[in-house]
């Protein structure tokens, strides 16, 4: 029978491409009965061809790498044959017993049933020849399995005593996987690995270093002993590669041993001083840096040194050493800022490197290095990465393109010009975003002028061209929420923000940054008291090209209209004359006609909104067209302290519907919450979980049983001798009491009647007088001849009963300004330290364990940094518009009815419903009285 060998086997599948899986099924079937065989070298050649079809391999001279993967992929399996490979691993010639071992590494794994049969020949093959030897540790290496360590530990331990070097070298080796599979002999491993370091030959002291490099890594403690031998080899040895390997041992010694840090700062300081190995100075430096060599006192010089020499690698050319070098700077900086600052400008050169990896380990460099001293710099400079070049974009000219056909190409101008990194879109998003993180972080830390920030975000939304402004905008509110100093330059630059067409136009664009209209919109809106002539807002807030604004942003803008109008109509009552009634007509009628469309929005959000609004507006445009002006003679005047209770009420002489709006939005300030106020909230203690909200409906078999045993219960409360007469007694008191219409005076259940308005009463007395006239011709009712008289009704007839609302709590009116500018209010600004709010507010009576422990500090002083309250100086900012827009305006304090200054969270107003009287002059409507907060 002619057998068909490997090399038989490669031609086959490669004449047979097009039916690979007919050939390869075929010739399984030919190695299942070739490796039946008694004849050995016919067994171990079935074997070998199977290995071959099973995995990747390569043989000499030939390529069918890919070949063999394929078939690897598809599938082929050769475990069926594991008993057949143990028998060629017994053969006692070697060519045959390294194909069986080969198809054992191949093969074999941590289930093989098989590999319990093998340690006996395991054994006697640790205990052969050398080629035996040699062979055996290769595979052992693979193939042990827990059981096989502990039954092999000691042959293999053994060995290590071996005459010969590379048997000694091997077996080394082998004992990693022996201590990884046989933890409990590692303390036996330990002394013999250590015995190992001295030993003459080198090619033995790399593989026990080698091994040690990857043991210590899972328990350090155990090889701490190991120390003194390494630190001879190392001040001894001229390896490099060993000295590598020796210097990462310690690295991984040395936090768990302090006294090595000062053992090892001289050797190491010298060899990063004189070594030229680049890989071994990388090493020496990374040891340093995770080996605490750093610290204290007596690392600063080693400090210097290392960052010079990483400064070194991130001019240099080559990449890699440029990423080495960066990475291993973001583990100096928090240990030593100041050093890896003194190259700053060489690290933000590498962020517009070509090499991406290299820009991302730059930015996180940069992140980590930033403190107060050096952010604005810092972000200033990666914003100029984000500003587009023109010139690259632009199309050269005429006299430039005669002159490149002109002239020869030259290597320099042969190339064509690299893109710039910042023109890729994903690099500008994690540029913008690395910005937003580095200011932003616990809480501003390191912004100390915040008028400068809000340029920076303003100047970020317009050349970021990526999606960020999701972002920018809830920095934008966030600052202003917490910084009260800044809120005047917010508003002044949200009012140039409006007033720019360019991005209202780009709004649809991808990468507008559209939504910090958002922020504009409710910054302008809910601090517009800060603005002079707010009315002058309205316009742009509701142009008609909003209507290209996303939905969400639109709702703000309406919103905001009517906050500015708010405290602009409250503002126009307090110096009120009756020249001003036609420009706040104007404006009503303004707001109105722009607000009209958006009632029909497909959205709710702004559909309810605009709803709301011009319902609101148009009641106070009826309210303004029915003002008529009062004589001069007899002006409003509250200087008069019994005014309150006079009994002659004067009506004020603006419209009073221009206060209508802005108590809704003014009565409590907007302040930021603290990150537990929600789960700080007190637990009401009559407040029962278990109890049910809506009860459930009552089961029908229930409620049948007991309409039956209540009627049972009548028949024989009959037969006891009780009459109808008690029973019409007894219900006629029921009647009386209010029991027999469901009223129990135990249960808290008031009756709430509608008031009745001129038209419903009208429509009623005109729907009774049909009912009496058809009545009346009706033979089969019986019309009663002394009908009750109906009830005077007291506002038909006394008009002088209406009650007379008084307006209490009206402000002051005041003198017309006549000096004011024409933006922002007119006093004086003054730079002021910022302070940022970094807790939030609490909730009232807010539990004291969830409270944050900062907020205990007292109020800070200009210039201190208390965990609550963070002082900062304001700083010239780069003003953005003209200085005729910019003024002041002082703060007030809002004083309650007792003269006391309101809390920054009053209390909530409790309400009440009165009883009704039983009295015959109660209305029975239901009221509501507030109770004022007890002191």
């Amino acid at each position: 029978m002619w057998e068909r060998t490997l090399q038989d086997l490669i031609r086959g599948l490669r004449a047979n491409k097009a039916d690979e899986s007919k050939f390869i099924g075929k010739a399984i079937e030919e190695i299942r009965q070739e490796i039946k065989s008694d004849d050995m070298e016919l067994k171990s050649g079935a074997v070998l061809k199977l290995t071959y079809v099973r995995c990747s391999a390569s043989g000499s001279g030939i390529d069918y790498h890919l070949l063999i993967v394929q078939l690897d992929m598809m599938g082929y399996d050769m475990s069926w044959a594991s008993f057949h490979v143990v028998e060629v691993m017994s053969s006692p010639k070697l060519h045959l017993k390294s194909v069986g071992y080969l198809a054992a590494i191949q093969s074999f794994d941590q289930d093989t049933d098989v590999l319990m049969l093998t340690t006996n020949l395991l054994k006697k093959d640790l205990t052969s020849s050398p080629a035996d030897i040699a062979v055996t540790l290769n595979g052992i290496s693979h193939i042990l399995t827990p059981d096989l360590a502990r039954d092999l530990s000691p042959e293999l331990i053994k060995i290590l005593t071996h005459s010969r070097p590379e048997i000694r070298k091997r077996a080394v080796l082998a004992l990693f996987k022996l201590v990884k599979r046989y933890p409990e002999v590692s303390q036996q491993v330990i002394s013999r690995l250590k015995d190992k370091l001295e030993d003459p030959d080198p090619g033995v002291i790399a593989a026990t270093v080698n091994v040690l490099c990857e043991l210590t890594l899972h328990n350090p403690k155990d090889y701490l002993t190991l120390a003194p031998p390494l630190f001879h080899l190392m001040t001894t040895s001229s390896n490099n590669w060993m000295l590598i390997k020796i210097i990462k041992l310690f690295g991984t010694l040395s936090p768990y041993e302090p006294r090595l840090v000062k053992k090892l700062q001289p050797p190491i300081t010298e060899l990063i001083s004189t070594t030229p190995a680049i890989s071994l100075l990388y090493e020496c430096v990374h040891t340093c840096i995770i080996g605490g060599m750093l610290e204290g006192s007596s690392g600063d010089a080693l400090a210097r040194t290392c960052v010079s020499k990483l400064a070194a690698f991130i001019q240099d050319s080559d990449q890699n050493l440029k990423y080495i070098a960066l990475l291993a700077m973001v583990k100096i900086v928090p240990s030593h800022p100041h050093l890896v600052a003194q190259y700053q400008d060489t690290i933000l050169a590498s962020v517009n490197d070509q090499d991406i990896s290299i820009r991302m380990r730059a930015l996180d460099l940069i992140s980590a290095m930033v403190d107060e001293t050096n952010l604005q710099n810092i972000v200033q400079q990666v914003l100029s990465h984000l500003v587009t070049d023109v010139s690259t974009s632009t199309a050269p000219t005429a006299a430039e393109s005669l002159a490149q056909h002109t002239t020869p190409p030259t290597p320099q101008t042969a190339k064509p010009p690299l893109p710039s990194p910042s023109a890729s879109p994903a690099y500008r998003l994690i540029l913008s975003q690395r910005i937003l993180q580095m200011c932003c972080q616990n809480t501003y830390e390191n912004v100390t002028n915040f008028e400068w920030y809000l340029s920076v975000l303003l100047d970020l939304a317009h050349i970021a061209n990526v999606d960020v402004g999701a972002q920018i905008r809830d920095q934008m509110v966030d600052v202003v929420g917490r910084v009260k100093a800044v809120r005047r330059y917010a508003v002044q630059l949200m009012f140039t923000l409006l007033s720019d067409d360019i991005m209202l136009r780009n709004a649809q664009d991808e990468g507008s940054c559209s939504e910090v209209l958002w922020a504009a919109a409710f910054i302008c809106g809910e601090y517009c008291s800060e603005l002079a002539d707010p009315q002058k807002l309205l316009p742009l807030i509701l142009q008609p090209e909003i209507s290209n604004l996303s939905y969400d942003i639109i709702a703000v803008y309406i919103q905001a209209a009517m906050k500015i109008f708010g405290f602009y109509a409250a503002d126009t009552a307090q110096r009120w004359t009756d020249d001003d009634l036609h420009d706040v007509k104007a404006t009503v009628q303004m707001i109105v006609e722009r607000v009209s469309p958006f009632v029909t929005s497909p959205h709710i959000e702004v559909q309810e909104r605009a709803a709301n609004t011009l319902q609101l507006f148009n009641f106070i445009l009826a309210d303004l067209n029915a003002y008529r002006p009062r004589p001069t003679e007899n002006p409003f005047d509250e200087s008069d302290s019994s005014f309150a209770d006079s009994d002659i009420t004067s009506e004020p002489r603006f419209p009073k519907s221009l206060f209508l709006i802005q108590p809704l939005f003014s009565l409590y300030e907007l302040n930021p919450v603290a990150q537990h106020a929600q789960e700080s909230v007190p637990i009401p203690e009559d407040l029962d979980l278990d109890a049910w909200i809506v009860p459930p409906p009552p089961d029908p078999s229930i409620e049948n049983g007991e309409k039956k045993a209540k009627k049972k219960t009548k028949k024989e409360k009959g037969k006891d001798g009780v009459s109808s007469s008690d029973k019409k007694g007894k219900k006629r008191q029921k009647e009386e009491n209010g029991e027999g219409y469901g009223y129990n005076e135990n249960e808290s259940v008031t009756q709430e009647f509608e008031v009745e308005t001129e038209e419903q009463r009208i429509e009623r007395e005109r729907r009774r007088s049909e009912r009496l006239e058809r009545q009346r011709d009706d033979p089969y009712y019986i019309m009663d001849k002394n009908p009750p008289k109906p009830v005077p009704v007291a506002h038909d007839d006394d008009v002088d009963s209406i009650p007379v609302v008084k307006l209490e709590g009206m402000p002051a009116l005041s003198e017309p300004v006549d000096s004011r500018l024409p933006s922002l209010r007119s006093t004086p600004h003054k730079s002021s330290p910022f302070y940022i709010d970094r807790v939030g507010e609490m909730p009232t009576g807010a539990n004291k364990s969830y409270s944050d422990p900062s907020s205990r500090h007292s109020t800070p002083t200009p210039g201190s940094r208390p965990g609550s309250i963070i002082s900062r100086t304001a700083s010239p900012a780069p003003v953005r518009v003209s200085s005729g827009l910019i003024s002041s305006f002082p703060q007030y304090e809002v004083v309650d009815d007792n003269s006391q200054p309101a809390t920054p969270t009053p209390e909530p107003v409790k309400v009440q419903s009165k009883k009704k009287k039983t009295s015959g002059t109660g209305t029975g409507k239901k009221k509501r009285t507030k109770v004022a907060p007890s002191s």
